[in-house]
């Protein structure tokens, strides 16, 4: 699939995910993308185990993901859309949040909660793209936000 056209319906895993964008561990917060319809949509998924550094401090006896990481976790599965509209060439580039709006957090996540962070383009000029998205466990919206972000080379 490197460096092939990503068709709708089709599963990215984690090492194709690692080609499209430029984040890594400890930062790398998706772990495969499911439903991709490239430009679109596609639903992220993010297993939360209790070995991520962040856990570490917060909270030491009550781990809880913090909200900032499931938005960026939307974002990382938006960027991954991009990239797989836009093709091999913008593959590795930078997308920088520009704006974040109604941010909601609805349910804290915990260690081994299986995240599916379900992000759709709600509209596209030039290089700058606004997504929504919704993040679940299981039935249960945790998290949703507006954001806009935009592509750059890196």
């Amino acid at each position: 699939m490197d460096g092939q056209p990503i068709q709708s319906g089709l599963t990215i895993d984690i090492q194709r995910i690692m080609g499209m964008i430029p984040h890594r561990y400890p930062l790398l917060l998706i772990d495969r993308l499911i439903d991709v319809v490239p430009g679109e949509s596609a639903v992220g998924l993010k297993n939360v185990s209790a070995n991520e550094p962040h856990f570490q401090g917060h909270f030491p006896d009550h781990p809880v993901m913090p909200g900032v990481l499931i938005v960026e976790a939307m974002a990382q599965t938006a960027a991954v859309i991009v990239v797989a509209f836009l093709g091999k060439e913008a593959e590795g580039k930078l997308v920088y949040f520009m704006s974040i709006d109604n941010a909601r957090f609805r349910k804290p996540v915990v260690p081994g909660d299986q995240l599916r962070l379900y992000c759709r383009k709600e509209r596209q000029r030039g290089n700058v793209w606004k997504f929504s998205g919704e993040a679940k466990v299981g039935d249960a919206v945790v998290a949703e936000a507006v954001y806009t972000a935009m592509i750059v080379d890196s």
